[in-house]
């Protein structure tokens, strides 16, 4: 099995580069939200943690972004109780898709978590700052000091460049975009 991670800033379209392959999707943050909509064990310990902010169930994003943003701390109380479901449910999605020839990791911090193994083939989702915060703006919670703190959870840009097989250009044109999946998906393929 071919485990193909996609890691890139924060708004560069790793999700919908991800979709373009065509294999199944592990998508970290989705499963995110699910913990928070389902999960009420992430609840009663995210409440313990933060017991000002997190106050009913379903948690709702917006008391989390609270936390966040009253005390750098929270963020890392959040990742604590948050990170190790995400990778239970990441090795549950491998084991399940252990018969298919590649499967695609999005996972944001992918590389920052060491969740990564040596032989993945890491592709950067590179993206015109411009291009981004037009895109985060978008968003529904767009917060430009959440955006922030998040970053500094990231890598250095340059340093995941170095460790990726490959760079995606998106330029957010779908016809370059899946032309450029086309060839990547072609040269994974054909070395391994």
């Amino acid at each position: 099995m071919i485990r193909i991670a996609v890691v890139g800033h924060i708004g560069s379209g790793k999700s919908h580069v991800a979709k373009q392959f065509g294999y199944p999707i592990f998508n970290a943050d989705k499963e995110v939200s699910k913990l928070y909509k389902k999960n009420k064990k992430c609840y009663f310990k995210l409440k313990k943690k933060l017991p000002k902010y997190i106050t009913s169930f379903p948690v709702k994003k917006n008391d989390l972004l609270k936390a966040i943003i009253s005390n750098n701390n929270n963020l890392k109380k959040i990742v604590k109780i948050i990170h190790p479901e995400i990778r239970r449910k990441m090795n549950k999605f491998i084991k399940k898709n252990k018969g298919k020839k590649i499967i695609i990791l999005d996972i944001p911090l992918l590389l920052e978590n060491k969740i990564n193994k040596k032989k993945d083939v890491i592709i950067f989702v590179d993206a015109s700052k411009t291009q981004i915060y037009k895109r985060l703006r978008k968003r529904t919670n767009f917060n430009l000091e959440l955006v922030k703190k998040f970053k500094k959870l990231q890598l250095p840009i340059e340093f995941k460049k170095k460790k990726s097989s490959f760079i995606i250009k998106n330029n957010f044109k779908n016809k370059s975009l899946k032309k450029d999946v086309k060839k990547i998906r072609e040269k994974i393929l054909n070395n391994a």
